[in-house]
């Protein structure tokens, strides 16, 4: 099993939202691990693309009569459902059940190109032995959105291609607090998109990225 210095240790742990101890994470997180070849690179690949593929994102399916606004990585899991920010907690929690490394990370974003509405978007960042710290974005393909694992390369789901758009460079052992209220608080997918947060700065986190200027 690799080794990772102290300061790792926040981005290996469980928590009630980070439930990387929780009987059906680690059981799936087993599975993926031992579909390929084990190592962390091949393992954060296979948890990358059942997330972004086998969860669905909760405004994509807004439609669908049974679409409950989730958080903890257990609940995404078993509703198979989630934000951009509840499917980054379940591919953290699977992630960490295999000793890899993984931070939450945040975007500002643009809610409509050429408006004045942001909001934040989630997506994770992966320690990878032969690369550092890497982005992934598993908030699920579609048509105009194709985000994959491509080490070293960032293929996200999102340029920042309007003004105000940002990159935080923060790693994040847990979600920041905005986040945490809105899918809390929030009773529906619809409320949430209603009342979805916005920030121009986020507190410090333990340890950033390195990210290039845009």
């Amino acid at each position: 099993m690799t080794t990772y210095p102290p300061q790792f240790a926040p981005y290996l742990a469980a928590s009630p939202i980070v439930a990387a101890d929780h009987p059906e994470i680690r059981r799936l997180a087993a599975e993926l691990q031992a579909a390929g070849d084990g190592s962390p690179t091949d393992t954060a690949r296979r948890c990358f693309e059942y997330v972004r593929d086998q969860i669905r994102h909760s405004w994509d399916y807004r439609a669908d009569a049974h679409n409950p606004l989730t958080c903890a990585a257990p609940q995404v899991l078993a509703e198979r459902t989630g934000y951009c920010y509840a499917k980054s907690h379940l591919l953290a929690a699977l992630l960490r059940a295999n000793g890899i490394p993984a931070a939450l990370c945040y975007q500002r974003l643009t809610l409509i190109p050429g408006g004045e509405r942001y909001c934040l978007h989630g997506l994770n960042a992966v320690y990878l032995p032969e690369h550092g710290w890497y982005r992934i974005d598993a908030r699920g393909n579609k048509p105009e959105v194709e985000a994959a694992f491509t080490p070293p390369r960032e293929q996200l789901a999102f340029a920042l291609d309007y003004p105000g758009e940002l990159d935080f460079p923060g790693l994040y052992p847990e979600p920041v607090a905005a986040i945490q209220d809105l899918l809390q608080r929030c009773t529906s997918v619809q409320q949430a998109m209603d009342e979805i947060p916005d920030a121009t700065a986020l507190p410090p986190a333990p340890l950033n990225l390195p990210l290039k200027e845009r």
